[in-house]
């Protein structure tokens, strides 16, 4: 006889929305806020790998000629803001993340409070793999055994993406955080470029 499949996952089958009953477990409100900081810190990678290939010099035979210094120069001027902006796209990419990981770093103080808060922590432990040094070391292909085993049994949990308002607030967010860091450091560093004291 097949296990009953839960129906507190998801209010309908291609939903990406929790069912209103399972937002009562703090575990599953945990999964999804970690599922939509990974998204924004994965868009906000992209961003960062984008504005890097623009300033990065095609290493083709033309690099090798005495002309690279000059070209490298007017390809980072066709930029917006050339470094300075691909500085922010990295450091927005790292506040980005650094939420990820408060939110998968909380795990172990969140109790579930039913099974499908279980699978939930145990996604967020498994996808956490990418961040340590070998994924097919002990434990770690044993944990996704056993969440693997939980979803044949409860269900899948839904796929938590944020909405396009909500997308375009959080890179917001971060960015802005980013100008403030990079600017300050730019601030930081003039004086001293200038031969001037530093003001710390």
């Amino acid at each position: 006889m097949a296990a009953k499949k839960s129906t507190v996952l998801a209010a309908t089958g291609d939903d990406t929305e929790l069912h209103p009953a399972a937002l009562h477990d703090p575990a599953l409100l945990l999964v999804r806020d970690w599922q939509i900081a990974r998204y924004i810190s994965i868009l906000l990678c992209r961003v960062q790998q984008r504005l890097e290939s623009q300033i990065i010099v095609d290493p083709g035979i033309q690099g090798l000629t005495s002309e690279l210094p000059t070209r490298v120069q007017d390809k980072t001027a066709c930029t917006l803001d050339g470094p300075r902006e691909y500085a922010v796209a990295q450091e927005a990419e790292v506040f980005a993340m650094t939420e990820a990981l408060k939110l998968q770093d909380s795990v172990p103080d969140i109790a579930a409070t039913s099974l499908e808060g279980v699978i939930a922590k145990l996604q967020i432990i498994v996808g956490a793999d990418r961040d340590i040094g070998d994924p097919t070391d002990f434990p770690w292909p044993h944990i996704a055994s056993v969440l693997r085993d939980l979803e044949q049994i409860a269900g899948y949990l839904p796929r938590c993406r944020p909405s396009r308002a909500k997308t375009r607030t959080d890179v917001a967010r971060h960015w802005a955080s980013a100008v403030e860091l990079v600017t300050a450091l730019i601030d930081e560093e003039a004086p001293q470029q200038r031969g001037e004291p530093s003001r710390a």
